[in-house]
């Protein structure tokens, strides 16, 4: 089944997650239109390759005018050429950003599929997903916009007073115009008690309008406090989330409404005070309220504006190579890195030319970190108006390269107490922004930064980017693997599920975590509240092993991400069991039955065990050398299922391997990821590559080893061993220990 048509069948709840991943930049219609042309093609590597991205965008095209061509609906043919033209606009100038679009869409969709199997979330997904969290941002809109109404109503009443004003002033002034003489008769008198009447109104329209305007500015203030920065900081935290695989990243568009509109509230009380300050330079009196009340007002209005600003510039997307667009936040030195700053506030009569200035680690204090790193690039760039339906004000620095300062003596800086993965850095975003007579510094920081001068340096920098991220909220904590906090295995967990429904499309169920648990903290009746130490899981080695536990993970992960991504997917690999473990469940099974589990002693290699029964009825079980990503190279891992073979005592049987755990046929199971082998052109004998294993047996061995040669042979190599191949009766290769 299709990933689109699984998609289809989620409950509404799930629904509305995939709803927010498309929009302008992918429709859905093209999702539902081109689902299998879609998922057939490899958007993770076109994201990073421009010519192979060019060629992709041409074909998706393509593939679009077909579809349109075929559309009997006149208005969805009519909404078909409408998003081609729109698509051409968008991604003609930039194909890889499309394909990332789509790589990090079909992701998504694959994680949420994967969070659908769990039988429960996790509990940072749950805290992301809070059943009153709709409640709440419906709350703020009305709020927002209750606000927004009020003080366009107070416009009408400022011009009323404006107005009131003007005929006050035209009648004391034609009150004095007149003669002196006629001051005393009744018809003056009565002038002057109807222009003292007047006076008396608009000194309660003024105290009127001033109080409206001081329950609008403490209502503000209010929302900004209670609800729009707690909405910030909530964002920020997902942002986090989502860096380290988490659900992806939402509500920014409905910030930045939320903020546009709160801002435009707040000039606009500017304004009419500032129209109040004009008119009491026409009209003023004894005890007039402006020039007692407006002063502090218009203080309180700026200072709410200079925070609402300060807060608005945020950093939309951390750094990240282009190369490694789902571990975030880790630099390599040389290597081009991206980055996204944006204005949360859209105002017409902002100065778009706004220079945003980047800067890393900048007033660092002295002794923080060993080494210095400088950008080697332009660090200066204009924020515009981006190209999209919101229509922000944001920057994107696209070839930003850090370069490591050298000393006097062309040495490097000294080495410290915390590894190189271990010490934090920062890159921070200045502007100047300019309106309405206000000048606000605008400064933020993106989240601590790795920076790697070695590709192998790249695990442990993305177990530090995780354990940070899951651990603290905190924007800028640089000094946080000085004493790092340990963290529960229910929320570590979680995490170590997302890695692998973001890298390698179907996260873990909870027996697969359980006995990652078991791995990493021994045998525990229950695992949940234990807590994981910073060293334990990534810097001390597993006992016995030469690696860590997060070593050992993560090159399970890219065996997964380039040699068994479709059979992962399938769920067709037990993956994380114990040697005892797995005796236990094939002890019973018919002969041949296998399962396919993680080495436990070779990092990212994977090997199948199958079960045999002798005449006399006693069990044996039969472990392969493991296939690392070398070995997998050279033969892809179905067809290794495929065409395994057994020597044994000279013997050539069958391919031992009937039947996948528990029960399923193997052919039934691996078919479809078998790679067809074309004929040759005579005169060429076509061969084949077969996976071969020499089973030495002795009367004494219980558990008679398999060992695959390596590389697997042609059938003419494998003939010219049968032939001469000597066994010798003396000799016995010990079990294998994995």
């Amino acid at each position: 089944m299709s990933q689109w048509k699984q998609i289809q069948q989620l409950e509404i709840r799930l629904l509305e997650h995939v709803d927010y991943l498309y929009d302008d930049n992918f429709p859905m219609d093209i999702r539902q239109g081109l689902a299998d042309w879609i998922e057939s093609q490899d958007w993770d590597t076109a994201a990073n390759d421009e010519p192979m991205a060019a060629v992709m965008f041409t074909n998706l095209l393509s593939q679009l005018e077909r579809l349109c061509s075929h559309e009997q609906n006149f208005l969805q043919r009519h909404n078909l050429k409408i998003i081609n033209q729109q698509l051409q606009v968008k991604y003609k100038a930039s194909p890889a950003l499309m394909a990332r679009v789509i790589s990090t869409c079909l992701r998504e969709e694959r994680r949420i599929l994967s969070s659908a199997c769990m039988q429960e979330q996790g509990p940072l997904e749950k805290s992301l997903q809070d059943s009153v969290a709709f409640e709440r941002q419906k709350n703020m809109d009305n709020r927002v916009v209750i606000i927004r109404s009020s003080v366009q109503m107070m416009d009408q009443s400022v011009k009323f007073i404006e107005d009131m004003q003007d005929d006050f002033d035209f009648r004391y002034k034609t009150l004095q115009s007149r003669d002196p003489v006629e001051r005393n008769s009744d018809l003056m008198k009565q002038e002057v008690t109807r222009l003292q009447e007047m006076l008396n109104r608009l000194d309660f329209k003024r105290k009127e309008i001033l109080s409206k305007m001081n329950d609008v500015i403490k209502e503000i203030d209010d929302l900004m406090t209670s609800q729009l920065n707690p909405e910030l900081l909530a964002w920020k935290r997902r942002q986090q989330i989502t860096s380290i695989g988490g659900p992806l990243l939402t509500g920014l568009d409905q910030l930045q409404n939320w903020f546009t509109l709160t801002a435009q509230s707040l000039f606009q009380v500017k304004r009419q005070l500032d129209k109040l300050g004009e008119l009491i330079l026409k009209v003023t009196y004894e005890s007039d309220p402006i020039p007692l009340q407006r002063p502090q007002m218009e203080e309180q209005v700026k200072y709410l504006i200079y925070h609402l600003i300060k807060s608005s510039f945020v950093v939309e997307k951390q750094p990240c190579m282009p190369t490694h667009p789902q571990k975030p936040l880790i630099i390599k030195t040389g290597v081009q890195f991206t980055t996204k700053v944006r204005l949360l506030v859209k105002l017409p009569e902002v100065d778009y030319q706004l220079k945003v200035k980047t800067t890393f680690d900048k007033d660092l204090p002295p002794g923080r970190v060993n080494r210095q790193f400088f950008i080697l690039t332009n660090n200066t760039k204009a924020m515009d108006i981006e190209d999209s339906s919101n229509g922000c004000l944001s920057v994107e620095f696209r070839h930003l390269q850090l370069k490591e300062k050298k000393y006097i003596n062309g040495t490097k800086g000294n080495e410290g107490l915390l590894s190189v993965t271990e010490e934090l850095h920062s890159l921070s975003f200045e502007a100047c922004f300019t309106v309405q007579g206000l000048t606000i510094d605008l400064e933020t920081c993106s989240l601590p930064l790795v920076v790697i001068s070695n590709v192998s340096q790249l695990p442990g920098g993305w177990a530090s980017v995780m354990w940070y991220n899951l651990l603290t909220d905190e924007p800028r904590n640089l000094a946080f693997f000085g004493n790092p906090p340990r963290a529960t295995w229910n929320q570590l967990s979680e995490v170590l599920s997302w890695q692998f429904s973001t890298l390698a499309g179907r996260g873990l169920n909870k027996e697969q975590l359980s006995m990652l648990g078991e791995k990493l903290l021994g045998q525990q009746a229950s695992f949940g509240d234990c807590h994981v130490s910073w060293s334990k899981f990534s810097k001390e080695n597993i006992p016995g092993k030469p690696f860590s536990f997060w070593m050992w993970l993560d090159s399970i992960l890219e065996l997964i991400k380039k040699h068994l991504l479709p059979v992962w997917n399938d769920n067709y690999i037990m993956g994380f069991v114990s040697k005892e473990m797995e005796r236990a469940l094939l002890k019973d099974r018919e002969p041949g039955t296998f399962l396919l589990r993680f080495s436990e002693s070779h990092l990212g290699g994977i090997t199948f065990t199958w079960v045999e029964h002798n005449d006399n009825g006693e069990v044996k079980f039969n472990s392969v050398e493991p296939y690392t990503k070398n070995r997998l190279s050279a033969l892809p891992f179905a067809d290794i299922i495929r065409d395994y073979k057994v020597i044994s005592d000279g013997v050539v049987p069958e391919n031992p391997l009937k039947f996948l755990y528990p029960n399923l046929p193997k052919d039934e199971a691996f078919a479809r990821h078998y790679n067809s082998h074309p004929s040759k052109v005579y005169p060429y004998i076509p061969s084949t590559l077969i996976p071969i294993s020499e089973l030495r047996s002795n009367s004494s061995t219980t558990l008679p080893p398999c060992q695959s040669p390596e590389p697997p042979m042609t059938p003419g190599e494998f003939d010219m061993l049968n032939q001469q191949i000597c066994f010798d009766i003396d000799t016995m290769s010990s079990p294998y220990s994995d």
